[in-house]
C-alpha cells in the first residue's frame, strides 16, 4: 500500500509510542494527585508543555492541552470571543476548516456576533488588502488558517496579524496542517493563538493543543475541575500530551531537510500528473503550498470513483477533506476558488509524508492515469 492521505491522519511514530509507554503503564497517575504517581505524571505533563512552548516560541503556561484540532479551534474562536469581547465582529476566510467556520456560525446564531468572510483568489490565497478592508473598530477576532487541508495553500499570516493588531483584534491561526512542515514560531507569525493536532504529525488521535498568548482572557468550553489553569477542565491526557510533544519535536528536528526533499518530489509528481492525466488541473497555489500537498480536479471524471479505483490498485488518497467524506455537496473550499460545483466534484487530494520516494510517486502517477481512463470508460 502507498498511503497518500496524511492530511486526514498519520500513523503513530514508533518513537512517539515509546515515549508514551511510561505514562500508560508504570507512571499512570493523575497529574492532579499529590502522591508520587501523581507527581511523576505531572512532571511528564510539564515536560511536554515545555517542549511545545519552546517550539512555538511561547511560555509553557500558554500551552493548553485539548482533545485535538477541532477542540483547539473551538476553544480559540468561542473562548476568545466570549471572554472579553471588544465588539461583536469576527473576520475569517472562506476556506477555513469546519471547526472554525461552524464555531463562527454558532457565535452568530446564538450570541449575536457578525462574521465577515474574506474571499480568496483563484489559488486559494487570502489577500491581505481584503482583510484590511474587512476589519473594523469593533473586530474582536481574526482567524485565518495557516495552511489549507484540501489544497495546501499557505497564507500570509504575519501581515494579516499586523492588520488585526492595528485595530486591536486578537489573531488566531489554525496550524493543524502546518505543524511539522512550516515554522510555528508565534513571534515570527505575530499571532496570539495557534491550534495544533497530534494525529496529523505522528501522534495519536485525541490530543491537540492551543497556544494562547498569556495576556488574553478566554472563556472555557469545558467546566469542572479547573485543569489547564482553569481554561480546559478534565483530567489531562498525559500520554497523549507526551506523544504530541514528542511528535512535534521530531517533526521540528527534521523539518528543514524533509521540507526540501518532499517539495522537490511533490513538484515532480504534480508536473507528471498534469502532463499525463487528461483533464487534470492543479488546485491551490503552485508555489505557496504545503510541501506535502498535491491536489487536482479531473475535468469530467468523478473524484470519488477514482479514489476507489486507486485503492483497488493499492494507493490510498482522498477526494477532499476527511471531515466532509460521504457528503454529496461540493467542497466549499473549491467553490471559494471559483470552481463550478460539477468541477469541484472531480477533486482528488494527495498528501505525502517524509518517507515517500520518487519511485513510489512515479507508480502513483501511472496508476492515476490508468484509473482515470478506467473510470471514464465505464461512466
Amino acid at each position: 500500500m502507498i498511503y497518500l492521505d496524511s492530511a486526514a491522519t498519520t500513523a503513530v511514530r514508533r518513537d512517539v509510542l515509546e515515549a508514551m509507554w511510561p505514562a500508560l503503564t508504570g507512571q499512570f497517575g493523575n497529574p492532579s494527585s499529590t502522591h508520587d504517581l501523581g507527581a511523576a505524571a505531572a512532571k511528564m505533563l510539564a515536560d511536554a508543555r515545555d517542549t511545545i512552548a519552546a517550539i512555538v516560541g511561547g511560555r509553557a503556561s500558554e500551552v493548553i492541552f485539548t482533545s485535538g484540532g477541532t477542540e483547539s479551534d473551538n476553544l480559540a474562536i468561542k473562548g476568545i470571543a466570549l471572554a472579553a469581547p471588544r465588539g461583536r465582529h469576527i473576520v475569517a476566510s472562506a476556506i477555513e476548516h469546519p471547526a472554525v467556520a461552524e464555531a463562527c456560525d454558532y457565535l452568530e446564531r446564538f450570541h449575536g456576533f457578525e462574521i465577515s468572510v474574506v474571499d480568496v483568489d483563484g489559488d486559494g490565497i487570502v489577500r491581505v488588502e481584503d482583510v484590511a478592508a474587512a476589519v473594523r473598530a469593533d473586530t474582536t477576532l481574526v482567524s485565518i488558517m495557516y495552511a489549507n487541508n484540501e489544497i495546501g495553500s499557505v497564507q500570509p499570516i504575519a501581515p494579516i496579524a499586523a492588520i488585526a493588531h492595528a485595530v486591536g483584534a486578537v489573531m488566531h491561526t489554525d496550524a493543524v496542517q502546518a505543524a511539522g512542515w512550516l515554522d510555528l514560531d508565534v513571534r515570527t507569525l505575530g499571532v496570539d493563538a495557534l491550534s495544533i493536532s497530534g494525529h496529523k504529525l505522528g501522534a495519536p488521535k485525541g490530543v491537540g493543543a492551543l497556544w494562547l498568548r498569556g495576556s488574553i482572557p478566554i472563556e472555557p468550553l469545558i467546566h469542572g475541575g479547573g485543569q489547564e489553569r482553569g481554561r480546559r477542565s478534565g483530567t489531562e491526557n498525559v500520554a497523549g500530551a507526551v506523544g504530541l510533544a514528542t511528535a512535534l519535536a521530531i517533526g521540528e528536528r527534521i523539518r528543514v531537510d524533509a521540507t526540501a526533499n518532499t517539495t522537490a518530489l511533490r513538484d515532480a509528481f504534480i508536473s507528471r500528473v498534469l502532463a499525463t492525466v487528461p483533464g487534470a488541473r492543479l488546485t491551490g497555489s503552485p508555489t505557496l503550498r504545503l510541501p506535502v500537498s498535491a491536489s487536482f480536479t479531473l475535468g469530467v471524471t468523478s473524484g470519488e470513483a477514482v479514489v476507489l479505483e486507486l485503492e483497488r490498485r493499492g494507493i490510498v488518497c482522498s477526494s477532499g477533506s476527511a471531515c466532509a467524506a460521504g457528503r454529496d455537496e461540493p467542497s466549499t473550499v473549491l467553490l471559494a476558488l471559483g470552481l463550478s460545483p460539477e468541477l469541484a466534484q472531480t477533486a482528488l487530494r494527495f498528501t505525502l509524508d517524509a518517507s515517500i520516494t520518487a519511485d513510489q510517486l512515479d507508480d502513483v502517477s501511472t496508476a492515476l492515469r490508468d484509473a482515470v481512463a478506467t473510470v471514464a470508460s465505464i461512466a
